[in-house]
């Protein structure tokens, strides 16, 4: 079997631009822009708000179409393939998750399996066997039949995370996956993300805590005004002078001790952003 390392990027841009808005009013966020997402591991995307981290997501999951460029799946562009063919191969999960009053974790999850059903394919042993294993998979199976709105944050996460597990992608797209959560609940958020690579998929998430990103990501995407200013491994792109250029803070970068990520410490204001 071949190692992660070893496989072709799943997903890749190519001099991808991307803008919001008509006419005069158009504005660019993401100007000719290469990306790789490593096979088999987990990317993070970093940056401060409004650099375009949101936007580029979008784009991977086929939901803001580029003005000039390419999104390319297993090769091909992404644009151009069939709706029901990207579901079958890109989960996304989106910032606002909204579900009907009422619905429980297992009815939730079920919903993953839609782009596997059609008019000769209806519920099977094989969707049932399926959700069990989401369920299993996010530590849900105690909590099958509760409605989402009687759970905690982190484990409604962990549900619609579930949901992505049951569409059974071997690609997932999280935008902040972790955001409004407290400690504990980013962190079990965090070690499903890790369980899932290490079952072989490929996840991209966007994420504002640099320290969190550097300690759960295998490679880093650094983002500033629509481009990329630095990728690679955590330990080998984030300096304190690339957080002084991202977000206008000095700071002082120690390594922990028992995963070797690069800490954030004595963070104090630069002044004025660089341009």
């Amino acid at each position: 079997m071949n190692s992660p390392a070893d496989m072709a990027p799943p997903l890749v841009t190519r001099q991808l631009s991307l803008s919001y808005g008509r006419g005069n009013a158009r504005r660019s966020v993401i100007d000719a822009l290469d990306l790789q997402l490593p096979a088999g591991q987990v990317t993070a995307i970093v940056g401060p708000n409004g650099c375009g981290k949101s936007t580029l997501l979008a784009s991977l999951a086929r939901l803001h179409a580029p003005d000039a460029g390419a999104v390319l799946l297993d090769g091909r562009d992404i644009q151009r393939l069939p709706a029901r063919e990207v579901a079958r191969r890109l989960a996304l999960l989106p910032q606002d998750t909204q579900a009907p009053e009422g619905l429980t974790v297992a009815e939730l999850i079920r919903f993953g399996r839609q782009p596997h059903q059609g008019l000769l394919r209806q519920w099977s042993a094989e969707d049932r066997r399926v959700v069990e294993e989401a369920l299993t998979a996010a530590d849900l199976h105690a909590l099958a039949d509760r409605p989402l709105e009687a759970m905690s944050g982190g484990q409604r996460q962990r549900a619609w995370i579930a949901m992505a597990i049951a569409q059974q992608t071997p690609l997932l797209l999280l935008d902040e996956p972790t955001s409004a959560l407290d400690l504990g609940h980013q962190l079990e958020v965090f070690e499903l993300i890790r369980e899932l690579a290490a079952s072989g998929k490929t996840l991209a998430m966007v994420v504002h805590d640099l320290v969190s990103a550097c300690r759960f990501a295998d490679y880093l995407v650094a983002m500033l005004e629509g481009r990329i200013v630095a990728a690679g491994k955590p330990s080998e792109v984030v300096t304190a002078e690339l957080v002084r250029e991202l977000y206008g803070v000095e700071c002082t970068l120690i390594q922990d001790p028992a995963t070797g990520s690069p800490i954030l410490t004595n963070i104090r204001s630069a002044g004025a952003r660089a341009n």
